[in-house]
């Protein structure tokens, strides 16, 4: 799907996913390139609030985008996560190893940023949040989840309803690699139907709760439901 160029005023220039997956490994090896894509990937990192164009030559280097600056690079061999079943419930931990012995899926979705970037055609793979939450035994009669990003700020909150969606991923891959630290990995959610800030980078804490927590980005006053196209007064065609 693309986007229309009439809009580049409010929304960015979007750039497509070869291009941005491309400059971000030259970004990382240090190599320098033409000023007019550089600009133009400066354009959109400083209007993403969500980092998949996390690493981009800038002005002065290299651009990373996170509220709290660099953020470690945990190893899939190292890498926990924390489920917490119900509210009240002791928490269990999965290592990276766990998460890929359990059914994957890969899915191809679009990647839209509410600021107005996309990138389309993005391959993901993971596990379900539907099939992680029932495999550890989770209260799916409760009200939300509420996840947690082990750089310590970041936070985001779906309906158990939104959460039990097909969509909705628990993602270790991205195009068909590991997903690296720039990209939020090792593991990172991707909510596929909302703006990509609902995607929690550097996904450290899965917890069931009894009531929708705004999120990061929720309490600077993006919206909780971030449905493509009907939030925030976006008029961005919904993806598929």
């Amino acid at each position: 799907m693309t986007e229309s160029a009439d809009h580049d005023d409010l929304r960015g220039t979007p750039v497509g996913r070869r291009v941005v997956l491309g400059m971000l490994g030259l970004g990382a090896i240090g190599l320098t390139v033409g000023s007019r894509v550089s600009g133009a990937l400066q354009t959109v990192a400083a209007k993403d609030p969500t980092g998949i164009t996390a690493l981009v030559p800038g002005a002065g280097g290299f651009r990373y985008y996170s509220v709290t600056g660099a953020v470690d690079d945990v190893k899939p061999a190292d890498y926990r996560l924390t489920v917490t079943p119900k509210p009240g419930a002791a928490s269990l931990t999965l290592s990276h190893a766990d998460l890929s012995v359990m059914p994957q899926v890969v899915m191809t979705k679009d990647v839209q940023c509410v600021t107005g970037w996309r990138v389309p055609s993005v391959e993901w793979r993971g596990v379900t949040l539907r099939s992680l939450l029932e495999r550890t035994g989770a209260d799916l009669t409760r009200a939300a989840i509420r996840f947690t990003s082990f750089d310590g700020t970041y936070t985001e909150s779906l309906t158990m309803e939104q959460a039990l969606r097909p969509d909705v991923l628990v993602a270790t891959h991205l195009e068909g690699e590991p997903i690296s630290n720039e990209h939020g990995g090792p593991v990172r959610l991707y909510v596929a139907p909302m703006y990509f800030y609902k995607s929690l980078k550097w996904l450290g804490g899965v917890e069931v709760t009894d009531e929708v927590q705004p999120g990061y980005w929720e309490l600077r006053g993006y919206d909780v439901d971030a449905w493509v196209g009907q939030s925030n007064g976006r008029s961005d065609a919904p993806i598929a």
